[in-house]
Formats: structure tokens, sequence, C-alpha cells
């Protein structure tokens, strides 16, 4: 038998691709492309660099239309004599309205009727929101119902609210006067006496933001670590030894807070004496004897038409509130450095 010896095919590799002719270089971008590109870069640079101002814009936009030039304006007005009739005449004045208030009598009685107010109101208003914030930080049936009760009279608007305290207050048909003839108290007039009116108004400050503060020290003492609680009960230490050594000392920053934020809400009192007063109007009772800083600054402004001098009056508690803030500054930075 003859044997045809064949030549042999290459054998191919079962993995490669199926062979194909050598890549074609890629074309190079036509120029167009190329502009292209790279003003897409660039907007995509400059979008990434402007878009979080843009973003923050309109708020910087609405405190410079309704914070920064009300401010830079009344201290300009301050240094001037203008009055309500005519708000674009103004005459140079230095700094007379400034001695001016400070040499009114009716000024410094604003100032103490304020401090008075702004003790009186605080001081029970933040013992008070700390006791209902220990009492809600416990397991308490129904303490959401009771959460969200404490915010109801933050919420109430201050003229309705302050309508009724004065419906509470009355001399002759009070419900507060009508409770202490029981207890063999004379009827109070709580409009017209000095302490009293102040006593009155305060009542108001407290109940509208004691539910307010309390919700706040109780989102403070939910952050407070549980093993300091089980460390104090341990060594037998009580509720209450673990609320005045455990409690008191970690809502320290929160206290300050508190009473800082209060200080001035204190300082800016209007609503409450206003609506108290039976005239409605801007003098604190007949007698001033509970007109505020507030108040002060309302009468000259709106009711004497004094433009400049209330602008000197408004400067001037934004200069307290300045110093308030500054000793804010001084004592919290001592109390992080004791801890």
């Amino acid at each position: 038998m003859s044997r045809h010896d064949t030549a042999a095919s290459p054998v191919q590799d079962r993995g490669a691709a199926p062979g194909r002719g050598p890549a074609a270089p890629a074309s190079p971008a036509s120029p167009a492309d190329e502009k292209r590109r790279t003003r897409l870069s660039r907007r995509w640079q400059r979008d990434m660099r402007w878009s979080p101002y843009a973003f923050v814009s309109p708020f910087f936009l609405l405190f410079a239309a309704f914070g920064l030039f009300p401010l830079i304006y009344t201290g300009w007005a301050s240094l001037h004599t203008v009055e309500l009739t005519a708000p674009t005449d103004m005459q140079w004045a230095g700094l007379h309205n400034y001695t001016r208030i400070f040499d009114d009598d009716f000024f410094w009685n604003a100032a103490k009727n304020t401090l008075t107010i702004g003790i009186i109101s605080t001081v029970p208003q933040l013992l008070m929101a700390m006791g209902l914030a220990h009492l809600l930080n416990y397991k308490l049936r129904g303490s959401t119902f009771f959460r969200v009760a404490m915010l109801a009279p933050y919420a109430t608007s201050i003229a309705a609210a302050s309508l009724v305290f004065v419906l509470l207050f009355g001399r002759d048909y009070g419900v507060i006067n009508w409770a202490l003839h029981f207890v063999g108290v004379d009827k109070v007039d709580w409009q017209n006496d000095k302490w009293s009116s102040q006593i009155a108004v305060s009542s108001v400050v407290i109940w509208r933001w004691t539910g307010y503060n309390a919700l706040i020290y109780l989102a403070a003492m939910q952050a407070i670590p549980q093993d300091l609680y089980e460390s104090a009960a341990l060594d037998g230490a009580n509720r209450w030894q673990q609320f005045f050594h455990v409690t008191v000392p970690q809502l320290r920053p929160t206290i300050l807070f508190t009473t800082v934020v209060s200080t001035i809400g204190a300082s800016q009192l209007f609503g409450e004496p206003l609506m108290f007063d039976s005239i409605k109007g801007a003098s604190g009772g007949t007698d001033h004897q509970f007109q505020t800083l507030g108040l002060y600054l309302y009468e000259q402004g709106w009711v004497n038409q004094h433009l400049g001098r209330a602008s000197a009056i408004a400067w001037t508690m934004f200069l307290i509130l300045i110093l308030i803030g500054v000793v804010n500054y001084v004592i919290s930075r001592r109390l992080r450095a004791s801890s």
C-alpha cells in the first residue's frame, strides 16, 4: 500500500479570539471635538467650584436684605435726628441720641424692669423645665403625649396667651384673685402695682417657654451614658443623688445655653407686656411699672415718632446682647477647661 504524506495544518489555540487583522489606529479627534471637550471640562470645573455657593446664596441674600442692611441703616440713623413723618430728612446729631437716652429716667426704668422681669421669669422657668425633663426622662405611660403637650404653649399665639392671662389676673373678676380670696388674701391690683404686674407678665413668659426648655433638657439627658447611672447606683446613690451628681454636671453646657437664650429673650421682651397693658399702649402701665426696653423702643419710635432715638435704643440693646455673648463665651471656655 502506498502512503500519501500530507502537510499538517497549523493547530489553532482554542482560547484565542478568532483571527482578525491588526487593530486600526484610532483616528485623531477633530479640532471641534477637542474644543467641545475642553469647554465641557471647564464648565464642569466651574460647576463644582461655584455650585455650593449658589446653593447657600439665598440665605445670605435674605440676611443682607432683612438683617445686615437694617442693622447698618439703624446704626446710621442713630447718629441723626430723624422723625417718622420724614424718614429721609436726616440731620447729623452725632452721639446726641445716645447721651439723651442715657439721661432719660424712663430708659433706666425700662432697663431695671427688663432686668427684674428677666430674673423673675428665667430662674423659675429653667428650674421647672429641669424638673419636668427629669420626670419625662423616666419610662412613663403616655410619655409621647406629654412631650407633645410641652410644645403647646410655645405654639400658642402671644396675643391669645396674654389676653387669657389678663382675664386670669383681673382685679375684680379674675380667677387668681377669686382663688386668693379663699385663703384670706385681699384683692391684688395685678396691672397697676409694680411687683404684682411684673410677676403677672413673668408668668406669661414662664408658661410659654417652660415646655420648650424642658424638651431641650430632655434631649440632653437622653444623651448621657447609662454607664454613669449604673456606676452611681452600684455606689449606693439614690435617684436624687444621681440627679445632682450625675445629671446636673453632664448638663452644664445645656444649662448655660438655655440661660443665655432665655436672657436674650428676656432682654427683647415685647409682646407679653404690650398685650398685658389694659390700655394696650407702649407705656407699660399707667406708671411705666412694667415697661421693658422693647416697649420703650416702640414708644420712642412709633408713638413719639423719634426714629433716631429709637435707633439708638436698638443699638444699645444690640451692644447688651454682644456683652451677653462675650460672657457666655468666657464661661463656656472655663467650663470646658474644668471638664
